[in-house]
């Protein structure tokens, strides 16, 4: 069996090593656009970006590894279609053939209108490897930033950029940051963290259009104020590769319809990570984690050797910003009631969602025994009363 995987990052290189370890001896190929070897992501905007990181640590696996294993790593090679009919992928170098195909494409970042300003020099986003090493030459001491969009992305761009000595200044169009993915409560630990190291956060405010002619001079305001900026950053979300798919006529559903094997509606078509949405506890979803797109990848590599397997999502995140950890365990959405337990320090504690009894999830910043109590307790299907987690209770004893 000839298998193609289609996008080359960490759910690609999940997957071949899976497909590989598993006992596939076929030929495997994995195709890339990027010029670089599957790496990881959530460095680039942290440690990366401030230089403390390389391009050799981010490799996932070393080219040595991909030639003993019998891999054919095609990289700078664009996927132009699909040909279903013919089991055929076809690129800008040709066509390749396959038995079963694998769509790991993972998500592009959203761009503020060009008719705004949005395409002018000075105007990043964060997504890739090209896209940092872009912008990190910009990213001198006493430079005007001003970040677009108060979500992780942004959170942690506004961090490092603060750290590395520039003025920084965020703007959220949403009556608060973290609108989208956290509680009021799991923001305020994060505003004040921010504010704690002199970044401005402006909430409820949109951006009416950049200023500038040859590049980005500042950022004009609905209220009426202009930010001056020497380079601006947006983190105001991503949206699943789903063209290729949409074109073969493939089922989408906020992002590539799968199955709970991880099938898409061609049998012959798999999907795992940031494009892909499949079924959880009665809903669709689509989570956008580095846990996730190893997980599902190395649950799709099983039932693409025949495993029938469903992929049972576990979802934690996490987000670095300053020295402070925010880990994340479950999913907090249709939560009805918060209960909050302070840290140790300055900015730490947690947030526990609720939906009626049932816990949904932890945030938990700078406090690593609650994210992994709590994250025990998810993936066990437990809720502790909620009036047990207050105060000075010992969280150990929710696991009794």
């Amino acid at each position: 069996m000839r298998i193609v995987i289609l996008g080359a990052g960490q759910a690609a290189a999940s997957m071949a090593a899976r497909l590989r370890a598993n006992g596939h001896d076929g030929p495997l190929s994995v195709i890339g656009v990027e010029s670089a070897a599957p790496y990881q992501r959530p460095p680039l905007s942290k440690a990366y970006l401030l230089g403390e990181m390389g391009v050799d640590r981010l490799i996932l696996r070393a080219p040595e590894w991909w030639r003993e294993q019998g891999i054919e790593l095609r990289l700078d090679e664009r996927a132009v279609s699909i040909d279903r009919d013919r089991r055929k992928v076809v690129t800008d170098r040709g066509e390749v053939e396959y038995d079963a195909l694998a769509l790991t494409l993972g998500a592009a970042p959203r761009r503020l209108p060009a008719e705004i300003g949005g395409a002018l020099p000075g105007v990043h986003v964060i997504r890739n490897l090209s896209d940092v090493d872009l912008m990190a030459p910009e990213m001198q001491p006493g430079r005007r930033l001003v970040v677009v969009g108060g979500g992780y992305i942004g959170l942690e761009a506004a961090a490092v950029a603060r750290k590395l000595g520039l003025e920084v200044t965020l703007v959220e169009a949403a009556p608060r940051i973290l609108g989208r993915v956290a509680a009021p409560e799991t923001a305020d630990m994060i505003r004040d963290l921010h504010r704690a190291h002199g970044v401005e956060i402006i909430e409820s405010v949109a951006v009416e259009r950049l200023t500038g002619d040859d590049r980005v001079t500042g950022v004009a305001l609905g209220d009426g104020r202009t930010l001056p900026a020497d380079l601006v950053v947006t983190g105001i979300g991503i949206m699943p590769e789903t063209a290729l798919a949409r074109d073969a006529g493939l089922a989408l559903d906020n992002g590539i319809a799968a199955n709970e094997f991880g099938q898409s509606s061609d049998p012959a078509i798999w999907t795992a990570g940031d494009c892909a949405s499949f079924p959880w506890r009665g809903a669709r979803v689509r989570l956008e984690s580095v846990g996730n797109a190893i997980d599902m990848a190395e649950a799709v590599a099983d039932n693409i050797l025949g495993a029938a397997r469903p992929y049972a999502a576990r979802p934690w995140f996490w987000s670095d910003q300053f020295d402070a950890k925010l880990q994340i365990a479950g999913l907090g959405a249709d939560y009805d009631r918060i209960v909050t337990r302070p840290g140790d320090g300055a900015h730490g504690g947690s947030v526990w969602y609720f939906s009626g009894a049932e816990l949904r999830a932890v945030d938990a910043l700078n406090d690593a025994r609650a994210y992994m109590i709590g994250k025990r307790l998810i993936e066990a299907g437990r809720s502790p009363d909620p009036d047990a987690i207050t105060g000075t209770a010992d969280l150990k004893a929710l696991l009794a």
